[in-house]
């Protein structure tokens, strides 16, 4: 299965970007790495509260079923971050290099 990559992009609460910030760069970052992804760059944009990342996955059995199991895990359960607490609104892209 080729490699899926996904341009993701959120808008964050304007008082929680640097709290989205830190917990993406402590927990979401080596969590989605341990369950295979790939993590490429991030950005912010701080006038719009937007935070914009690319993440990849490349396994047999897919992007999807991949993040199913990182949703579904026990250290994702026990993490204290819940995406409606930081986000206002994301957009997910499925991309590829040209």
């Amino acid at each position: 299965m080729p490699k899926t990559l996904q341009l993701r992009t959120y808008t964050i609460k304007p008082d929680a970007l640097d709290a989205w910030l830190a917990l993406w760069h402590t927990e979401i970052v080596p969590l989605r790495r341990a369950h295979g992804f790939e993590i490429g760059q991030a950005w912010v944009d701080r006038e719009r509260s937007q935070f914009v990342w690319l993440i990849g996955y490349a396994g047999v059995d897919g992007f999807a079923a991949a993040n199913a199991r990182y949703w579904n895990s026990p250290e994702r359960e026990r993490m204290a971050l819940q995406p409606e607490d930081y986000l206002v609104r994301s957009e997910v892209r499925d991309v590829e290099p040209a």
